[in-house]
């Protein structure tokens, strides 16, 4: 597995206290079978032209110092669109230098002008792979169908197929209307992980799906190349549904 979204990088934000907390993480998901992490800290579209790489690669060359072998480490930045037009073309502000780079709104909404704006940013040449669409107010399967249309990627958060708030519910028919491309731990240095959506996807049966969205649609982005369509999951009864929770609940 492939993890894209990931707040490892110690220290630096709202993720990660230190070295001993991501290296703890990276050993469990490496029983977990990922072989790549992407440290994605906080960046606002604004500060993109003064962004920290330097630091930053220091710190993530300090870190494979202590870290397994695998996951191989690679930065990249989640970054917050809080002003239209910021140039992201610069490769250090994407995913691995893949010409992709993850983005996010802010205040958990949908601005006006964001299909605009995703727009934009495709024409300039980079891929926008929003993070978690299912946690934004406002946000339905048309949003982001229409986000697609124009290029996005979309990347959604593992444990919101648990549980039964409205985002869990949307992450869901999101799934069921094969709207979203990979999907991310987004993994602050705790439990987080992507092994428990992996199983929560076999479990349903959705073994093709689980293959796309936790590895091969990762892999492609990261190398440049366009993602796979994911066909769509069928619904999951109320009873299977509560089985799945009851068993997967405590790993995600």
């Amino acid at each position: 597995m492939i993890d894209i979204h990931t707040h490892l990088l110690p220290g630096v934000d709202d993720g990660s206290p230190s070295a001993v907390v991501s290296v703890r993480v990276l050993e469990r998901f490496r029983d977990d079978g990922v072989t790549v992490v992407v440290c994605t800290p906080h960046l606002r579209a604004t500060d993109a032209a003064k962004a920290p790489i330097d630091r930053h690669r220091a710190i993530l060359a300090e870190l494979v110092v202590h870290a397994p072998p695998v996951p191989e480490l690679v930065l990249g930045w989640e970054i917050m669109l809080d002003a239209p037009g910021a140039d992201l073309r610069a490769p250090h502000l994407h995913l691995g230098d893949s010409g992709a780079a993850l983005v996010e709104f802010p205040r958990m909404s949908v601005p006006p002008g964001a299909t605009q704006e995703l727009l934009r940013i495709r024409m300039s040449g980079v891929t926008p792979v929003i993070a978690h669409p299912e946690r934004y107010h406002q946000c339905t399967p048309d949003i982001v169908r229409e986000w697609r249309s124009v290029g996005a990627v979309i990347q959604m958060d593992a444990v919101m197929l648990f549980g039964n708030a409205p985002m869990s519910r949307l992450a869901r028919r999101l799934l069921e209307e094969g709207l979203v491309d990979c999907i991310a731990s987004d993994t602050h240095g705790d439990q987080r992980n992507l092994r428990a959506a992996r199983e929560w996807l076999d479990a349903v049966d959705a073994h093709e799906q689980a293959e796309l969205l936790t590895t091969v649609n990762a892999r492609r982005l990261l190398n440049r190349e366009a993602v796979l369509p994911v066909t769509p999951i069928p619904p999951t009864d109320k009873g299977m549904l509560t089985k799945l929770r009851s068993l997967f609940s405590n790993r995600a």
